[in-house]
């Protein structure tokens, strides 16, 4: 048997025996079960790459913000920068292809037919249906 450390007494009865005992038992089971987690490699490289993700994802949504704080400053500084005329003509330029589009949609709606108007959906479908047979049929001679 080995003899004890200097510095822990010895014990003066059984129970004192048995309760140090049990002591060491328990510091024991914790030193062994720190060792066998540090031989874990895989735990250790998952609980690294959770790490890792967790730095990551915080990382990306920093620099999202950055990036949008950046894109606003920049809108502002051009904003800023370009003259007012070209400012007025990109408002006329809107303004006509707004207006354009409106000719537009009531020239379809004055001069298509109205089975035409009125079945317009169906009537795509059925031109994407007729399509599609298209290419499968071209598709089988090949």
């Amino acid at each position: 048997m080995t003899q004890p450390p200097h510095d822990e007494p010895t014990a003066a009865s059984t129970e004192e025996l048995r309760e140090q005992v049990e002591q060491t038992r328990h510091e024991l089971g914790d030193t062994v079960q720190a060792l066998a987690d540090k031989a874990d490699v895989k735990a250790r490289a998952q609980e690294k790459a959770t790490a890792l993700k967790e730095q990551t994802t915080a990382k990306a949504a920093e620099l999202k913000g950055q990036a949008k704080v950046k894109a606003s400053e920049a809108s502002h500084a051009l904003q800023d920068k370009v003259p007012d005329t070209v400012k007025d003509k990109a408002a006329v330029a809107a303004e006509q292809v707004k207006a354009k589009a409106s000719q537009a949609e009531q020239m379809w709606q004055t001069k298509a037919p109205e089975p035409v108007r009125n079945n317009r959906t169906a009537l795509i479908g059925a031109g994407v249906a007729f399509l599609i047979l298209c290419v499968l049929l071209r598709r089988k001679k090949k």
